[in-house]
């Protein structure tokens, strides 16, 4: 952890924001006397929130059979003309 003054605080700012940014943390000071950290900004993520589309989609039984004419497109010759 270093310390600057706020004079060089102010010239260097961003060198000191690259150095935060890396995961150091830097100390002002007025004085000699510290006043303030500098430190890399977190955001705080949101817990997800399950089940939003509870009763929103509907999935057929019958959604994972097989279907002969889907087979054939896929499976069969050529999709398109020549």
């Amino acid at each position: 952890m270093q310390i600057y003054n706020i004079h060089e605080a102010k010239t260097n700012l961003s060198k000191l924001i690259e150095k935060t940014s890396k995961g150091e943390e830097v100390i002002i000071a007025k004085a000699g006397k510290p006043v303030a950290k500098l430190s890399s900004y977190k955001e705080k993520l949101k817990p997800r929130k399950l089940g939003l589309w509870k009763g929103k989609v509907f999935i057929p039984d019958n959604f994972d059979e097989e279907d002969e004419e889907i087979n054939k497109l896929f499976y069969e010759g050529d999709i398109f003309p020549k």
